[in-house]
């Protein structure tokens, strides 16, 4: 009997050859230098935020070169699956407008490198894995859970490498016809790759991120194909579908660093071209004085539902996953604050080797600014997706009052330096809450300088009876500073600072007076524009009303 015979047992229904499958997928048509890259998430739970930092990453490659960025779900862990995990990709990624050019979603298939879900490339892996049994570089393993569990409980015993390899692996030496015969008595097995390495011979492994790196030979006989499921493991899956598929770069975390020489092996056993590889830093955040890795069960922000449900835009986001992509990135972007992300040219040299650093106050930052240079407009179509999802009763406010709300957005918006008060859309109600009359019902008042109740009504009193004007904001500034200096304060804030015990106060304390009054709050946007929007006669409603509260 030859491993041949072996083969056609195990897969009996066969009868494509790697040879055929690499006909049904040739090169792909490109001109030189453009590049293929893949998202290949495990449909397993959530939108992790570094599966989406990597998806960023594949998109950035492929576009620099104008090349192809592909979806690809590698859901062999049928285990772990999770029925809505491959719609939540799908919609993260049409979100942030990471779209692929390739994928598979809801039976369509949009590419010619298909099917893009590996659970339905199951006869093409048993095409793959038949070619190695055939070639003596795969075999039946016959060991039970019990027996691997004693194997490396010697292993530990004896303070050697854990493993099945060289002479730990019993079932390598099988007899072709024991094998066979074990096959027809009905016992379980799963297919493990048989590698020629050595671990104690090194290899130089070329990572584009981390550099030339001396990594000791994979001797591991790896599991390639399941008994329960027939499904393959991930490295084998990753090893036929990255080669017929044509991907040019993978892009993964660093934890699958140790596994590369695994991939090697396997690519050289087809006579197979290696691709490139980026190992990606994992993303760290800071606790205390020491850092860790994002936590899945730790951190809120591990989620990209996290950012949605906040109300972040979606660029901004981008934006603070960019400066920890590549350290240069934020210095490019200030000098060229016109162009966005598509227009960096990304270096896998110039990511971090020690850890990606992700700040959630980087982040609010950088989304401050870049809500601060949208147009009301933008802000307003902003604030009103996330609502609706997040606030009904807030989303039927600006619904009904749709210019009202655009115009407080602009407050302080069009102009050389505008206001950076929103680092999300869900900080904005908290902020602007007392604009709206039906959202307006303090039960305290920021007082700052002037507490006393007598004079503050004194001083409402007197501004609506003598100097209230909003129809000019020179004419309005100028009223107030009537106001400051028959009530004994002082107008001049230049002559205050030199002699402030000649006044009772300064205009900042009256100008207080007036913003707490109609607001609760002593820090706002521009005054003038608040009671410009509020109008008269809201103002003297809440003024009379607070009247009666003093």
């Amino acid at each position: 009997m030859t491993n041949k015979d072996l083969a056609d047992l195990i897969f009996p229904n066969i009868t494509k050859t790697v040879e055929d499958y690499e006909k049904i997928y040739p090169e792909r048509d490109l001109p030189e230098g453009v590049y293929v890259t893949r998202f290949a998430p495990s449909p397993t739970g959530y939108m992790h935020i570094g599966g989406f930092y990597q998806a960023l990453i594949d998109y950035i490659i492929a576009k620099n070169s104008n090349g192809i960025f592909y979806l690809r779900n590698e859901d062999t862990d049928k285990k772990r699956e999770v029925e809505t995990a491959v719609q939540l990709i799908m919609e993260t990624l049409n979100k942030y407008k990471i779209i692929p050019d390739e994928y598979e979603y809801k039976e369509e298939i949009i590419g010619n490198y298909g099917p893009y879900i590996q659970s339905e490339r199951i006869e093409i892996y048993h095409a793959f894995i038949k070619r190695l049994i055939e070639i003596g570089r795969a075999y039946p393993c016959f060991c039970t859970k019990e027996t691997l569990e004693d194997l490396r409980h010697n292993q530990e015993e004896k303070k050697m490498r854990t493993g099945y390899y060289g002479r730990f692996a019993k079932c390598r030496s099988i007899s072709i016809e024991e094998a066979i015969n074990r096959i027809k008595n009905g016992e379980s097995y799963v297919i493990r790759f048989k590698s020629l390495g050595d671990f104690n011979n090194k290899i130089i492994f070329e990572d584009l991120a981390k550099g030339r790196l001396s990594l000791s030979e994979n001797d591991i006989d790896e599991i390639i194909m399941k008994s329960d499921t027939m499904l393959p493991t991930y490295h084998f899956a990753h090893v036929v579908d990255d080669h017929l598929m044509h991907t040019t770069h993978v892009v993964r975390g660093e934890e699958w660093l140790p596994s590369v020489t695994k991939h090697i092996e396997m690519f050289k056993a087809f006579g197979f071209k290696p691709p490139k590889y980026i190992h990606t830093p994992l993303i760290i955040k800071k606790e205390g004085d020491s850092v860790r890795k994002i936590s899945k069960r730790k951190d809120p922000e591990a989620s990209m539902s996290y950012y949605e449900e906040k109300g972040y835009p979606e660029m901004a986001v981008i934006e603070s996953l960019m400066t920890i992509i590549n350290s240069n990135y934020e210095e490019w972007h200030n000098a060229n604050p016109e162009k966005t992300f598509l227009d960096f040219k990304f270096s896998p040299k110039k990511m971090s080797s020690s850890g990606a650093l992700y700040d959630l106050e980087k982040l609010n930052n950088i989304s401050k600014n870049y809500i601060s240079k949208l147009t009301k407009e933008e802000v307003y179509n902003g604030l009103l997706k996330w609502t609706k999802e997040y606030d009904k009763e807030f989303y039927e406010l600006i619904t009904k009052y749709e210019d009202y709300t655009k115009n407080i957005l602009n407050i302080e918006r069009e102009q050389k330096k505008p206001r950076k008060d929103y680092a999300s859309y869900s900080e904005v109600k908290g902020q602007i809450f007392y604009m709206y009359d039906e959202l307006y019902n303090p039960s305290t008042y920021e007082w700052v300088n002037i507490t006393d109740k007598e004079e503050i009504n004194k001083i409402l009193n007197i501004y609506i009876d003598k100097y209230f004007d909003v129809t000019d904001k020179e004419v309005w500034f100028n009223n107030i500073k009537l106001l400051t200096d028959e009530l004994g304060y002082c107008s001049n804030m230049k002559e205050y600072k030199e002699n402030p015990d000649n006044y009772k106060g300064s205009v900042a304390d009256i100008s207080t007076v007036l913003r707490v009054a109609l607001t609760s709050k002593s820090m706002t946007p521009d005054l003038y524009e608040i009671m410009r929007l509020l109008g008269k006669d809201r103002i003297i409603e809440r003024i009379k009303k607070l009247e009666e509260e003093l």
